[in-house]
């Protein structure tokens, strides 16, 4: 159900409106293929799959939406093959070749001419909106696919959910350095053997540790060295496998104790339908994934509203951070919010 996903925080001032107050608002943004010169669209589906099915869903009070994104593929190496024979045409005919804005318009033309033919593709990103944990968490960590997806949400309901980056008291960055150099998890997470560590100067040393015991002295050297985790690997209460990144964001979900119950329950879902195998797969994943996310944001310091006393951007992954080193070593690190 969720491959990755980023969490974002629900104002405390949003009224949850009903489920079918929802779904009525998300009809107004309904799916609908790219038409023939477009490149992209971009609407709700039913989060079932089923045909004319509601938008919104709502399980054990979990709700659950789907957009779905079409794209038409037209590969820029085609468009300058086109444009280029159209201008070495042109340079026959008038012994003059376009440059400049007349190239520029030329190849305008060529796309406009070329987007009907061009085939398209589909993707669909499930979002979660958590009412009492005021949480909306989106199945992707793709920057662009975010924007998009939280354009969709404004749009469907005129800037009436209030949505904002979620912000903890420790970066996880920091905070996996110390779980490192600490040898032991937050409770309720075991650390896993992948990890990757990136030195914060202009040199970026990059050390990646893949299947690879993580209290081995050399790792926790190269922390004490400096250099800051960008990924770990971590599982939670044995139920939930992720890949936590410096920006919060969780990838690699896998949820060995969902799968081993879908198997053994293989038989009965099928006999009793799609609609109870969705229903009972989306109460496993978010009960944990709420359990997960909860754990998660009280082993970074908890949540801290942004304009806190303490609270401060965490450095992008390409920005140097200072001495790194450092601030891992200290009993007290700084607060820095976590943008997602």
């Amino acid at each position: 159900m969720f491959k990755s996903l980023t969490c974002l925080r629900v104002a405390d001032t949003w009224e949850h409106p009903g489920v079918p107050a929802l779904d009525e608002q998300l009809s107004r943004r309904v799916f609908h293929p790219c038409g023939p010169t477009e490149r992209l669209r971009a609407g709700w589906v039913p989060p079932r799959g089923a045909a004319h099915g509601p938008l919104a869903e709502s399980v054990g009070g979990q709700v659950l939406m789907k957009l779905r994104v079409e794209s038409r593929l037209l590969p820029a190496s085609a468009v300058r093959q086109e444009v280029e024979l159209r201008l070495d045409a042109i340079e026959d005919e008038t012994g003059r070749r376009l440059r400049g804005k007349r190239k520029k318009e030329l190849k305008e033309q060529v796309e406009h001419e070329l987007l009907p033919r061009a085939f398209t593709r589909q993707g669909e990103t499930l979002v979660w909106l958590d009412p009492q944990a005021r949480r909306l968490v989106i199945g992707t960590t793709t920057s662009r696919l975010l924007d998009l997806v939280t354009t969709e949400l404004s749009e469907a309901f005129d800037g009436t959910l209030p949505i904002a980056p979620l912000h903890t008291a420790l970066s996880p960055s920091v905070a996996m350095g110390h779980w490192l150099l600490d040898g032991e998890a937050p409770a309720g997470f075991t650390v896993d053997q992948d990890c990757v560590l990136r030195a914060p100067d202009d040199s970026r040393a990059t050390v990646r540790y893949a299947r690879h015991p993580l209290d081995h002295a050399q790792v926790v050297e190269h922390v004490r060295e400096g250099k800051l985790p960008l990924q770990l690997a971590l599982t939670w209460a044995d139920r939930v496998s992720c890949l936590l990144t410096d920006g919060m964001h969780l990838k690699r979900l896998q949820f060995p104790e969902l799968e081993s119950e879908g198997a053994q329950a293989g038989s009965g879902r099928r006999a009793s339908g799609k609609d109870d195998a969705f229903d009972a797969n989306a109460a496993l994943v978010t009960g944990d994934l709420s359990r997960l996310l909860a754990d998660l944001i009280e082993a970074l310091g908890g949540e801290a509203l942004p304009g806190s006393p303490g609270v401060a951007s965490s450095p992008a992954p390409s920005e140097p951070v200072g001495d790194a080193g450092s601030q891992l070593q200290s009993d007290s690190p700084p607060a820095a919010g976590v943008f997602l």
